[in-house]
């Protein structure tokens, strides 16, 4: 991708320059802050998220220009047949799993770095690849929320993903990253894999999250993205259960009813597309699950009912 002109860049983006350093100059103004629970401690992540025609540039931005650069294979998030499964199914079985975390991965991806990485010189003229940057970034870093910052990501962090990976296939130990989660499983010294990831880290300017350091061994419960991995990919007990128990509840008392007994304001077509995207996850992880394909049937049947 070369994009040295600024009729290059309207080409590419199909939007105007003016219309570009409009919002470039005042890009704050385009961001509203939203915070979402991030666990059931009470705390919460915020998130910078753009308006409809700055989500448009960026989305633009994102598909015509940041997609074709590579990425590393042992990033498993936001990319084309990525997924959490694709996260775990490496670390199934596992006699040693162990978890690390970026601490502040987005916030600590700085203008310079987006500038360098995502927006280098030999593809783009120095007048845009300011005004790209600009457009990507929010107070200085990468904005959670925006379109543009998970892909960002992954070619900011592909040499250190090649790096770690290497050192990592050299031993027989797998590795994937999902976003800020990095996951390692095999047999091997922690110590030594946490001693690489923090210095490679630090070249960056990142830090590992220590108080997020998992290490589970064969005989303990290891979870990789939300899935269960010591023996087969499974979902969480937990998870079932409350599947299970919806859907009974549903066919013993009806849809309406149930929902009615649990208090929820929601309609039967508004819970039941809910519902099946949960149960088609769980059937995603376990496929041959037959009582949960059983279930899947059942809630099909009354949506279709409900189309009628």
């Amino acid at each position: 991708m070369v994009c040295k002109s600024y009729s290059d860049l309207e080409r590419l983006l199909g939007i105007s320059v003016k219309a570009l350093y409009s919002v470039s100059n005042a890009s704050w103004k385009h961001y509203r802050s939203v915070k979402i629970p991030k666990n059931d401690r009470g705390e919460f992540r915020e998130l910078h998220v753009p308006d409809e025609f700055l989500k448009t540039v960026q989305r633009r931005i994102a598909d015509r220009l940041l997609s074709a650069y590579p990425v590393s294979p042992y990033a498993t998030a936001y990319r084309p047949g990525g997924s959490t499964i694709v996260n775990a199914r490496p670390h199934v079985g596992k006699n040693v799993l162990l978890k690390l975390d970026i601490h502040h991965f987005f916030d600590n991806i700085l203008y310079a770095t987006v500038k360098e990485k995502a927006f280098p010189a030999e593809d783009y003229s120095e007048s845009i690849r300011i005004l790209l940057t600009i457009l990507c970034v929010h107070k200085d870093a990468l904005p959670q929320g925006a379109p543009t910052s998970p892909v960002i990501s992954n070619i900011i962090m592909r040499d250190f993903d090649c790096t770690v990976g290497g050192w990592c296939d050299a031993r027989g130990i797998a590795y994937t990253r999902y976003c800020d989660d990095m996951t390692f499983s095999g047999d091997f010294d922690s110590r030594e894999v946490v001693s690489l990831v923090r210095t490679e880290l630090r070249k960056m300017g990142l830090f590992l999250n220590e108080k997020k350091t998992v290490r589970a061994v064969r005989g303990q419960r290891q979870s990789v993205t939300g899935l269960v991995v010591n023996e087969g990919l499974r979902i969480p007990a937990a998870y079932r259960k409350k599947l299970r128990q919806e859907v009974y509840y549903c066919r013993k008392f009806g849809v309406a009813a149930h929902l009615q007994r649990m208090g929820s304001g929601e309609r039967a077509e508004e819970y039941l597309p809910k519902l099946l995207g949960r149960i088609n996850y769980a059937c995603s992880v376990m496929p041959d699950d037959q009582e949960l394909r059983q279930e899947r049937r059942w809630v099909m049947q009354q949506l279709h009912t409900l189309e009628r």
